[in-house]
């Protein structure tokens, strides 16, 4: 979402609100903006940081002194151009770089889905969870959900685009008691900060204590509640709720950005849109980076070649349209084969030598369990890998492996691996049963799990990773910084890939320090880094993807367009 659909009033919002319609974000101001006051009062977002060590790279956000000198000029020169990224967020500063980041919690909402807050109270979660994760970014940190009631361990994480869907499927037929507020308070770390969002009724029933945020309807007319009354630590607000015919796109999840319901039959095609390639991603262990076209049906695919050394190489995509969106696609040879949703139906498609008699591999979706809003997710994603194995299809979906034979025969493979349970988009570095080694016996069952190549890596926090060479060698790579880490990079020196919490700077961390990957940095979609090589690819902007070195940074080929 760009600021200019956006009154000024929310134009700092526009990150937080681009997973959710700009009509939705409208409707929602009034109560964010006053949820924001009234929590900011009790969490700030300043906090130490430590003692300042140098610049670590670019951001998208920082202090006036801190724009980069190209910045000013282009506010000389061109000042409208100057304020229109001004207010986009995308002028770019100098990220400093701190010796001790100081240990922060995480910001956890208790959220009650009981009944008792269906219809309005979840439409004030809604923006509490937003203006908590926003300030949750702001703080280095990140925001945990977790739904009073559930069994011990089970949080909802990640960014909002897949948060916010997975909140609103939360829904449970009873209302929870004060004992489930007790253990889940129980499961916090010592330093986190807890919100609980639920009815002036269960609060009543429970010890005071700071962070409770309830919610009740007023001000009741032909089409419901048009107002809600809120309560914060003893201050009261009445807020306005939005329109009731939006409210309720809202509660069936038809106002967000991923997860909401789409056509997947074959739309109209449009030449330009489709001509530029979104969501990169290397699939096998092929030279061959694919992504989507403008359009669902139209895959983009581009072999790369071996690099000379000298300067990047620009090359082109080459354009494939296909008779419906491409859930799933992989390079086995020569063969660029692509599993297409068509109607009721998944059929294999081969670019290249054919596999099989003509409509072979093809399958009725209701044999893979997937609904239309798990394949709506999936196909506003990175494509699916899609392997070749013996004389089957392989690929991941709904949390499950399946296999497709020559006559269409659809087989349960079994779950995906613990690295990649429950997390999106689906990470193939992170499935333990695609990596070719022995798997270490540390290594087994854990949810932090990397492999490259004969390399493996693991940790229990997600910051001290064990590193396992495919000789055996082992090594410790350490960070502090909250990011994700999303690669890893084999070789004389085993290299680990993240990304910042905010989604903006790419670092490649080893034992002996840090680089951070500028050329690779505030793109708009997450980079993808090959499962057996030293490449990422980043699409840095709308239709243009670099592809380099993933332990140096330097760019090797730069990818725009098709043949």
């Amino acid at each position: 979402m760009t600021t200019s659909r956006l009154p000024a009033a929310l134009a700092p919002w526009a990150g937080s609100l681009s997973v959710i319609s700009p009509e939705l974000a409208v409707a929602l101001g009034p109560l964010l903006r006053r949820l924001d006051a009234l929590i900011g009062e009790r969490e700030p977002v300043a906090n130490v940081h430590g003692d300042p060590d140098g610049l670590g790279g670019l951001a998208r956000s920082g202090r006036p002194d801190q724009l980069l000198p190209s910045e000013w000029l282009l506010a000389d020169e061109y000042p409208e151009e100057f304020l229109r990224r001004l207010v986009d967020g995308e002028l770019l500063h100098l990220a400093p770089e701190f010796t001790t980041p100081a240990v922060r919690g995480r910001l956890v909402a208790l959220v009650d889905a009981g009944p008792t807050q269906a219809g309005a109270g979840r439409l004030v979660q809604l923006a509490a969870l937003l203006v908590l994760h926003r300030r949750a970014t702001a703080r280095g940190t990140e925001l945990v959900v977790s739904v009073l009631g559930d069994p011990p361990g089970r949080t909802l994480t990640g960014d909002l685009a897949g948060l916010l869907p997975a909140w609103l499927a939360a829904r449970r037929p009873t209302d929870p008691t004060p004992s489930d507020v007790e253990r889940a308070l129980a499961e916090l770390d010592a330093a986190d900060r807890a919100w609980l969002l639920t009815s002036p009724r269960l609060a009543d029933r429970i010890p005071a204590r700071p962070g409770v945020l309830t919610s009740e309807p007023a001000h009741w007319s032909a089409d419901g509640a048009g107002h809600v009354l809120v309560r914060l630590d003893g201050t009261t607000a009445e807020l306005p709720l939005p329109a009731s015919r939006i409210a309720v796109r809202t509660l069936r999840g038809a106002e967000f950005r991923r997860g909401g319901p789409v056509t997947v039959t074959r739309p109209a095609q449009d030449a330009g849109s489709a001509d530029r390639p979104t969501l990169p991603v290397f699939t096998t262990d092929a030279r061959t980076l694919l992504a989507r076209g403008g359009q669902p049906s139209t895959l983009l695919a581009v072999n790369l070649p071996n690099h000379d050394g000298s300067g990047a190489t620009a090359l082109r995509m080459r354009r494939h349209d296909l008779p419906g969106p491409v859930l799933a696609a992989g390079r086995t040879g020569r063969r660029l084969i692509a599993l297409c949703v068509e109607g009721d139906r998944l059929t294999a498609h081969v670019i290249g030598r054919q596999v099989g008699d003509p409509g072979a591999y093809t399958a009725e979706l209701a044999a893979f369990e997937a609904g239309p809003d798990l394949l709506a997710e999936l196909l506003a994603g990175p494509v699916l890998p899609l392997l070749r194995r013996s004389s089957d299809l392989e690929f991941p979906l709904g949390g499950r492996w399946w296999r497709i034979g020559p006559v269409g025969r659809v087989a349960d493979d079994g779950p995906v691996g613990w690295g990649t349970r429950d997390r999106t988009p689906f990470n193939r570095l992170r499935e333990p049963r695609l990596f070719g080694g022995t798997l270490h016996d540390e290594a087994r069952r854990i949810h932090h799990f990397l492999h490259s190549g004969g390399t493996q890596a693991w940790s229990q926090d997600s910051r001290t990773w064990e590193v396992r060479t495919a000789e055996g060698a082992a090594s410790r790579i350490t960070f502090r910084e909250q990011a994700e880490v999303i690669g890893l990079v084999h070789g004389r020196q085993p290299t680990l890939i993240t990304l910042s919490r905010s989604g903006h700077l790419v670092r490649a961390v080893h034992s002996d320090g840090v680089r951070t990957l500028t050329r690779f940095s505030g793109g708009a979609g997450r980079p993808t880094v090959h499962p057996s090589r030293p490449l990422i690819a980043a699409e840095t902007r709308p239709g243009r993807i670099v592809v380099g070195d993933a332990t140096t940074g330097r760019v090797q080929f730069l990818i725009g367009g098709t043949e």
